[in-house]
């Protein structure tokens, strides 16, 4: 007894539901250590005891080698008395203390499962819920933790002898995995009309029978319903457009493998490694000239959001058809997705001919993620399936738990605490009950899995905002508002682990300034607790308010207004196309009625697309800046001049370059070197203003942040002329730039001015 130690072991991070007890076991079982590991509600809690080397060999190995899906961000250690007990054991797991055990996200089904799903003499063969501990449903089916069966929706599924043997074995790779299932004992699959009669047959091959045929079906998956059509049928497209309500936003689309991804789009090495991570999100590629998708999967796009199948349904699916389908979120346009079964008839029955679906319930809805590559890194849209709720780590602590409540747009909510936040799966536009309501319910399914009880709840400025008006009507909580823009700068730099002071650019399409006129063209001086606006572009009014939004043709008339002083060219095809109506919204817009002052750069780049290329209404959010970036010239290097004017805050004159693309526009220039032009110009501005602050003073950082810096053309001419003047660039990685964004940037804001009081 006197050469035996025991090491008592605490290890935290995303431990639970990736095969971290299964790992241990055999680490210590092949090392001749005695002891235990088990699941509390802090992580994973160890004791091994055996010969002082061994044991600290173990440790050693533990910290360097854990398993593949673990995120360990602590392991603690200490001694005390050896006890002699033999073996080594998986015990039950703990409860009763404060909730600090982290869930891990969905995982996409790995090669082992794929191999024994395709192998006909395997008891899963062709098996649509196979999974193990080093795949398949996390946060999509658990209501509480620590991360055992008994919390999750599995659990009205009772394993079979098989299975149960299978999770009882140290050897097997099934071993504790808490989905477990198989086709004996686990969930099953049903094929049903519109009606909701149950269709017989194989349901994967009747399914993949009917999209075939053009149809148009409701698929279920890890965090709701989709709705697949096959992507190069022009008839199945067209018709799920006009079921959806859907009239331009480009489709995603589901590919069976990489070489089917590659007919499609050009995909580097960045783009590959997105596609095949763990999350499987949506990555937004550049198309093919022969890519074979209908038209109408990317009207006018010259990028496809491509994802590869995440769940062994998906496989068996694409498996059977062979060509890819185009697979979108399952709701009518502007609503939540549907993930509860007893919504999916009557909310889809008018889209979908046939409905996929199985008895496994999902317990929070999650969309897919969409992401980006910027110089080989990840550059998220939205977050959501396959990330959340893995948490972001903080290079600050959060003092108290605080809850920012997140924007109206691209809506997330977070949770922070200690080192973490926790930002939510993307929910929606705040615009209707059914999403306010999947925020309040997000809100407290985090705050239950995490034990989380929000004492400092953050908050945008504006007052009209359903997250703010939910913020003011939390009681026993202390209130910060933070302003939207300096939510924006917030967020890149808790992305970045940077406290400032740093030059932030934030470029949106409007958020409540403090002085109640719109911002989203700003530069500002700002680290985690405040800032000061030190620059902006010049205000113009919005004549119609949320209608110059859907109407940018509205927004190329005020600034046109502006730069001529009324004395606009009557030949510009915008005027001529919106003559009868022209002067009154240009009469609305001089009298300030209905007519809101923004200083807003999303809305600058409504204007120019219109002007240049004719998009006069949008049928989705940020449309006509969008194409503006599609149609700019990528090797047109030319950029307008543009003098900033003032000092504190200097004024950017969108009227110089207003004129500027007027002027070339009716000198017959391609509308793809103006719109090549506009851009260059915009990203000068970037520089020049950053620049002009450091000069007086200013940091010599740059943070990047707001939807308008989704733009990869903008993004990356900004960011090389700040990179050539000496400055240090900080963009996003781990959150998006767009209002997805603003809850992580409003709780830092939080916890930064409660660490100063």
């Amino acid at each position: 007894m006197s050469r035996r130690v025991r090491a008592v072991v605490l290890v935290e991070g995303i431990v639970q539901g990736v095969g971290f007890r299964p790992f241990v076991y055999g680490l210590a079982t092949g090392l001749g250590l005695d002891g235990l590991v088990g699941n509390d509600e802090r992580g994973v809690f160890i004791e091994v005891e055996g010969a002082p080397a061994t044991v600290e060999e173990f440790l050693s190995t533990l910290r360097k080698s854990p398993p593949p899906l673990a995120l360990v961000e602590r392991i603690s250690s200490g001694l005390v008395p050896a006890t002699g007990e033999a073996g080594f054991v998986i015990s039950g797991s703990a409860t009763g203390g404060p909730r600090r055990a982290l869930v891990s996200p969905d995982v996409a089904t790995c090669a082992d499962c794929l191999r024994e799903m395709g192998d006909p003499a395997d008891r899963r063969y062709g098996y649509a819920f196979t999974n193990c501990t080093n795949c398949g449903p996390r946060f999509t089916i658990v209501h509480g933790v620590p991360y055992d069966r008994p919390n999750t929706t599995m659990a009205a599924f009772a394993m079979c002898a098989d299975c149960a043997r299978e999770y009882h074995d140290p050897a097997d790779r099934r071993f504790h995995a808490q989905p477990v299932c198989c086709p004996a004992c686990g969930p099953r699959l049903r094929l049903l009309d519109s009606g909701g009669e149950e269709i017989a047959g194989d349901p994967v091959e009747g399914t993949a029978r009917l999209l075939g045929r053009g149809g148009v079906l409701a698929v279920k998956g890890l965090g709701g319903y989709h709705l697949a059509a096959v992507a190069a049928c022009a008839d199945a497209v067209t018709a799920l457009r006009e079921r959806k309500h859907r009239e331009d936003k480009p489709f995603a689309v589901m590919v069976p493998d990489l070489e089917a991804a590659r007919r499609l789009c050009d995909v580097d090495a960045a783009e590959e490694a997105l596609l095949t991570s763990r999350a499987r999100p949506i990555v937004l590629l550049r198309r093919r000239a022969d890519a074979e998708v209908a038209p109408l999967v990317a009207p006018g796009n010259r990028w496809l959001g491509l994802m590869l199948p995440y769940t062994p349904l998906h496989h068996l699916l694409l498996g059977r058809l062979g060509t890819p389908i185009v697979l979108t979120s399952g709701n009518v346009s502007d609503e939540p997705i549907v993930y509860v079964d007893e919504d999916a008839i009557p909310r889809l029955g008018g889209i979908a001919d046939a409905f996929l679906t199985h008895d496994r319930p999902i317990h929070m809805r999650t969309d897919d993620s969409v992401v980006r590559a910027f110089r080989g890194e990840d550059l998220p849209i939205r977050r959501s399936r396959g990330y959340v709720p893995h948490p972001l780590t903080l290079a600050w602590p959060v003092p108290r738990t605080v809850l920012g409540c997140g924007a109206e747009l691209k809506h997330t909510f977070c949770l922070a605490r200690g080192g973490h936040a926790f930002v939510s799966h993307h929910i929606g536009d705040l615009e209707n009950y059914e999403t306010l309501r999947s925020f309040t319910e997000g809100v407290d399914h985090f705050a239950r899995v995490f034990d989380l009880a929000p004492e400092v709840v953050a908050h945008d400025l504006h007052p009209e905002y359903l997250s703010t008006k939910y913020a003011l009507a939390r009681e026993g909580v202390d209130l910060v508002g933070v302003q939207h823009h300096h939510a924006h700068i917030a967020s890149c730099l808790a992305d970045n682990g940077v406290a400032g002071p740093v030059i932030g650019v934030a470029f949106d399409g409007l958020g409540y300034g403090e002085d109640a006129t719109l911002w989203g063209g700003e530069f500002l001086v700002a680290d985690l607790a405040g800032f000061t606006r030190a620059g902006r572009l010049a205000t113009v009014p919005m004549p119609g308010g949320a209608a110059a939004i859907r109407q940018p043709w509205r927004m190329a008339a005020a600034h046109l207004d502006a730069a001529y002083e009324g004395d606009v060219p009557a030949d510009l095809a915008v005027v001529r196309r919106n003559a009868d109506r022209w002067e009154a919204v240009v009469a609305l817009a001089r009298r300030g009625v209905s007519a809101p002052l923004t200083s807003s750069m999303g809305r600058l780049f409504d204007a120019v697309a219109t002007i240049v290329g004719g998009r006069d209404a949008i049928t989705y959010e940020g449309q006509a800046a969008i194409e503006l970036e599609q149609w700019a010239d990528q090797a047109e290097d030319g950029a307008y001049g543009c003098r900033l004017v003032g000092r504190e805050p200097f004024v950017v004159p969108c009227a110089e370059l207003v004129r500027a693309v007027v002027e070339d526009l009716r000198a017959g220039t391609a509308p793809a070197v103006i719109a090549a032009r506009f851009h260059n110009a915009i990203a000068h501005v970037v520089a020049d203003g950053c620049a002009r602050l450091r000069e007086s003073g200013g940091p010599d950082t740059v943070a990047l942040s707001g939807g308008v810096f989704q733009n990869l053309l903008l993004l990356g001419r900004a960011t090389a002329l700040l990179e050539a003047r000496g400055f240090r660039v900080l963009t996003h990685h781990r959150v998006p730039p767009n209002d997805g964004g603003i809850s992580l940037g409003q709780a830092a804001v939080a916890a930064a001015r409660d660490r100063l009081r």
